[in-house]
Order: C-alpha cells, then structure tokens, then sequence
C-alpha cells in the first residue's frame, strides 16, 4: 500500500496560495504571492531535498502540474524520474515524460494507486485537489512548512471539506528564520473529553 503524503507551505492562518510568485496564483484578488520568498533559507532548501530524495510519485492537480511542467523539465531533478499523476478535467496528454492523467472519477482512482505497490505518492501545491484528498479522508500524512506570516486572504489548506480527524507529530524542528518544519500522521478520530 502506497502512502499518500501532503507537502505544504502555510502561514500561521493556513492559507496556502501563491506561495512561490506574485503572478503564481491570482484567483480571489489574491496580492501577496511569494510571501515564502524571504524565509526561504539553506535550511529549507535542505529540508526540501532530504524530502525528495526518497523513492517518490507525484500526485498534482491540473494547475500545479503546469506550473511545474513549464519549469521542472529543463532542471536536473528526482521529479523528472517520478510519475505525475494528474487530476484534470481539461488536460488529457502532456509531452513531459511519465504524465499519467486520472480518467473518470479520481477519488476511486486515487483509492486504487493507493492499494497498488509503488512509491509514496507526495503532493505539492495542487490546493484544489487536497480538499478532494480532506474530504475523502485520503492523506496518511502532512510534511508541513508552517511561516510565521499572517495573510487574511487566500486559499487554505484545510479549507470547507475538511473531516474532523486527528494526528500524530512525528517530527519538528525550526529554521533560523522561524519556519516550522513539521511532519503529521493520520491517528484516528477526533477524541474529545471534559476538564469538569
């Protein structure tokens, strides 16, 4: 069985949009694109790479796999090896080698990549397909990068679709310029209890 893993960029509120440009993502009014620019330091891009270079697939929403696709091809990368899969309604073929794009209904063929054997499959970005992934109740895991901004705007990770659930802190650590680095896993339901 395959991992299913969510890598994110998040501000302290959560929101996950246009993290690495201002002209990234724009939907909603969005003005504060690249606001992981001036945290970005050594620590994170090793932190980055450590968590590439295991054996991976990627899983990408249509708009993510773009963005990629116009940059990842002509860099020397662990992306370029793994498989893209892709959920798209519009897009159905691409000439970046290893593109595979999900037909008809992509929970169930998300359920079975899953089922198959294979490498975790790590998803970046993709924002609109992580609430697909939340409400299905699909990801076993969150590799979080959490910057110490606020935004009051923008898209977040966990958004209207999310289930009540909870999880495990694996791992945590910090950059020097505040970035919180912390690895989540999937622990079950939500338990509740009374202090009275």
């Amino acid at each position: 069985m395959r991992k299913l893993i969510v890598l994110s960029f998040i501000t302290l509120d959560g929101v996950m949009q246009g993290p690495g440009g201002p002209t990234e993502d724009t939907s909603g009014n969005f003005t504060y694109g690249g606001w992981t620019v001036p945290y970005f330091d050594d620590f994170l891009g090793k932190t980055m790479l450590e968590q590439m270079s295991r054996p991976f697939d990627l899983l990408l929403g249509r708009k993510t796999f773009e963005i990629f696709a116009s940059y990842w091809p002509h860099q020397e990368s662990p992306i370029n090896e793994a498989t893209k899969y892709v959920a798209s309604n519009t897009l159905k073929k691409h000439e970046w080698n290893k593109s595979v794009f999900l037909k008809s209904n992509v929970v169930d063929e998300i359920k079975k990549l899953k089922q198959q054997d294979g490498p975790e499959l790590q998803v970046h970005g993709s924002g609109n397909l992580i609430q697909t992934l939340l409400e299905h109740d699909l990801v076993d895991e969150f590799w979080l990068k959490i910057f110490p901004v606020t935004l009051g705007m923008g898209k977040r990770l966990f958004d209207k679709g999310t289930l009540p659930a909870s999880y495990t802190l694996v791992e945590s650590k910090s950059s020097p310029c505040g970035v919180i680095v912390a690895t989540f896993k999937r622990a079950g339901e939500v338990k509740t209890g009374s202090f009275a």
